[in-house]
């Protein structure tokens, strides 16, 4: 600020000018005295009840997820802050406009859309707040619309038998993000890791996923090489289809069910049902072509 003098000072003597500058300075620093008495410097503030307007900058990509489906997004800070949000794309940026005459309006809205527009960061710690509990764990929202998974293992180092007996939905937790997940974008979090490990605390040992153990292997009891194997009631004996109910003999096609005997299609096994006639010696020639088709297809 500054204070400008407009006077005529032709016709007057250097004298009169100094001292009328003098009076003038000796007035100004009287009324900065006073002044000092009840404020030494600037606030770094408005009142809290001073009408405000922040403008502020955020990537375009995240336009819509601050808008919501519909507006609901941006309504939904409106109705809970009290604040107007105006939003549009300037040059390829969105800039977004907050007015209210509540500084504390002011805040929550702005903290609410920078938490939309916020990416999270492994090792960072979040404050978040339970939405929901399972058997195995409990879902942290740690960002507006950003939620991660509480493990009932990281909850604390000691052994959490229930969940429940330990959070609630709605309360407000600490926690620190361990892992997102690269193709999932899932996030785990921990609570335990804000905390000191106990001393000669031991990591309890995992349990292999899975309940059937790979130790009775597939190569014993039910071995396709023994037991019940297929070459041990072998294909070559037993219940083979080469022996027994082989196709060479026992059952088999070409003995006792044989196409060339027994039941064959040469020998009365010809698709002829009834009384043996004039018509098998006709079709003896292509008994023998279907016979020699089906040695070849098995």
């Amino acid at each position: 600020t500054a204070t400008q003098m407009d006077i005529k000072v032709d016709g007057l003597s250097y004298e009169v000018l100094a001292k009328a500058l003098q009076q003038a300075h000796e007035g100004r620093m009287h009324i900065m005295g006073e002044m000092m008495k009840c404020i030494d410097k600037p606030r770094e503030d408005y009142k809290p009840f001073v009408p405000r307007i922040k403008s502020f900058e955020i990537d375009k990509d995240f336009i819509g997820a601050v808008i919501g489906k519909g507006g609901e997004t941006i309504q939904k800070i409106q109705a809970e802050t009290g604040a107007v949000i105006s939003i549009d794309e300037v040059d390829g940026k969105g800039v977004v406009d907050i007015a209210t005459n509540d500084a504390e309006a002011m805040q929550k809205a702005y903290d609410w859309i920078q938490g939309i527009c916020a990416v999270p960061e492994v090792g960072q710690t979040y404050h978040g707040k339970v939405v929901s509990i399972l058997e195995f764990g409990a879902f942290v929202e740690i960002l507006p619309g950003k939620e991660g998974l509480l493990h009932v293992s990281e909850i604390a180092w000691n052994k959490t038998e229930n969940v429940e007996d330990v959070l609630t939905v709605g309360q407000e937790v600490d926690v620190k993000l361990l892992e997102i997940d690269p193709k999932t974008g899932k996030m785990r979090l921990s609570m335990r890791a804000l905390t000191p490990k106990p001393e000669g605390y031991v990591e309890p040992e995992r349990r292999p996923r899975g309940g059937n153990d790979r130790g009775g292997d597939r190569r014993g009891g039910f071995d396709r090489r023994g037991g019940d194997d297929r070459r041990g009631g072998d294909r070559r004996g037993g219940d083979d289809r080469r022996g027994g109910f082989d196709r060479r003999g026992g059952d088999d096609r070409r003995g006792g069910f044989d196409r060339r005997g027994g039941d064959d299609r040469r020998n009365g096994g010809h698709r002829n049902f009834g009384p043996k006639n004039d018509f098998n010696a006709n079709t003896e020639d292509h008994s023998d072509n279907l016979d020699k088709n089906t040695e070849e297809f098995f």
